[in-house]
């Protein structure tokens, strides 16, 4: 805390009054940090980024080793471009690396696993799964953060907060149970993912009433149409507020207003990274659309995916974190490989926050380019959203067939194009592929399939399916056969 700019709360390590709640009526949790000058705030990051580099530096080989590497010590570090251009991006490869060779935390944990309170993770299906160990005290920092940004978005002490996520290594629905014990609310941990317990997920909400929602956007959906096929109206579910993470969606207008229709809510879309935790660092608030970027508690850059440098704002490129009150697992300039773009203005929540207008539109590589032309799924998740008949799901199937890649959507319509008829169901295959061409730019062929013949899932949809590489090799394959 400075004597010109003080702010609440604001030490490294950080300690938070768990009693604390703002006046009821109060729009910010903490009104100074959210709402002061943004040059003043820059002011008191570069300050605490200081203090959190040494901290590191004393305490993890890993940032020693790679900074001394880079040629960086923290003593360098006069200004926000000095961080920028003298502290090294690190990426997921190089913390797996860390706890290969130093198992099971790496040697960027920096408090004595004594501290350890909690342990997450990845599911390590495609690879060594990476160890999150939080500290006790960075728990509790979460819970605060979190309840602080849930505030935000209009939750108050005393609402019914369920949260519809899998509890296992996923830190998403752990973070939301935090922040809503921390909040005061009634939290209701519902989980998800046992066969047949998205029913009883819509049994319990039509019962219980919750004023608030957690979940992923695909699961939201699939939890709306099982309620309707089990004869319940989500709408009376009572739910005010959706608060989302996981995956993209939220912030795309198609799919935020088919949640809000089915169970006519306020959306808030939110969530960075797992390792970045408190995930909801990214948020929105009740007044505010998209994401803020809560620079307070997170730094926050947006940066060219080539050179690691900050865009100008109104441009695009990927999130790269750094932790500000995190001490056990610190990630310091963490790029995400996520894309999205941000913009700096008055918000009308009057939080001083940079503020991410779409969200995170997905990730950098699951970008697939065909014929030329890079193609983003959300892209097309957004497109299929604004075309009346749109029936909920839909998977992309990249191919050749021949020397040429191809695009397939098979998109699902809802029961009224159906009941139409084949005529209306040629007319909406026609539709996608006209408006999809035009989004992307390329030919693509449509397959259209009844409403629900394409699979749900409880957690995030996985929706593209590569085939070309089965198909060189089934080439490759042919020619050895020619040959021989």
């Amino acid at each position: 805390m400075t004597a010109s700019a003080p702010m609440e709360s604001w030490t490294f390590p950080p300690t938070y009054d768990d009693t604390y709640l703002p006046p009821s009526g109060s729009r910010h949790w903490f009104p100074r940090r959210e709402t002061m000058p943004s040059g003043e705030r820059e002011r008191a990051i570069l300050e605490r980024l200081r203090l959190v580099c040494r901290y590191a530096y004393e305490n993890s080989e890993f940032y020693r080793r790679k900074w001394n590497e880079a040629g960086f010590h923290p003593d360098h570090l006069r200004s926000l471009e000095d961080f920028e251009d003298r502290v090294p991006v690190v990426n997921k490869a190089e913390l797996r690396a860390s706890q290969a060779k130093t198992p099971p935390f790496g040697d960027y944990l920096c408090v004595p696993e004594g501290e350890i309170f909690h342990l997450h993770g990845t599911s390590g299906t495609t690879g060594r799964p990476t160890a999150f160990a939080i500290g006790r005290g960075d728990w509790r920092a979460i819970a605060n953060a979190h309840a602080r940004i849930m505030w935000g978005m209009g939750m108050r002490p005393g609402d019914t907060i369920c949260v519809a996520a899998i509890f296992s290594l996923y830190m998403g629905s752990w973070g939301a149970l935090a922040g809503a014990e921390r909040l005061g609310a009634k939290a209701f941990p519902f989980g998800a993912g046992a066969p047949g317990m998205t029913a009883r997920c819509a049994q319990w909400l039509d019962i219980i009433k919750p004023g608030a929602f957690y979940g992923t956007p695909t699961y939201a959906i699939h939890l709306g149409e099982t309620a309707i096929k089990e004869g319940l109206d989500p709408r009376k579910f009572g739910i005010q507020r959706m608060f989302f993470s996981g995956e993209p969606g939220a912030s795309i207008p198609g799919v935020r207003a088919r949640i809000a229709d089915l169970y006519g809510a306020a959306i808030f879309d939110c969530g960075s990274m797992a390792e970045m935790t408190p995930w909801m660092n990214v948020a929105g608030s009740a007044e505010a659309d998209g994401m803020l970027c809560w620079q307070d508690i997170i730094y926050t850059e947006v940066c060219d995916p080539k050179n690691m440098r900050r865009v100008a704002y109104g441009q695009r490129g990927t999130p790269v974190y750094t932790h500000l009150e995190r001490t056990s697992q610190p990630m310091i300039r963490l790029a995400s490989g996520d894309l999205t773009q941000w913009v700096d203005g008055p918000n009308p929540c009057g939080r001083t926050y940079p503020r991410l207008p779409h969200g995170i539109f997905g990730r950098i590589d699951d970008m697939f380019t065909i014929r030329g032309e890079n193609v983003y799924p959300s892209e097309i998740e957004a497109a299929l959203n604004e075309i009346p008949g749109y029936g909920g799901e839909h998977q992309i199937i990249i191919s050749r067939e021949a020397a040429m890649d191809e695009l397939l959507l098979r998109v699902e319509a809802n029961d009224g194009i159906f009941k139409a008829g084949s005529s209306a169901v040629e007319a909406f295959r026609l539709d996608v592929m006209h408006r999809l061409q035009k989004v992307l730019g390329l030919r693509t062929r449509a397959e259209i399939v009844a409403h629900g013949q394409l699979p749900r899932t409880d957690f995030k949809a996985r929706r593209v399916i590569d085939d070309r590489a089965a198909v060189r090799e089934m080439h490759a394959q042919l020619e050895r056969e020619r040959a021989g």
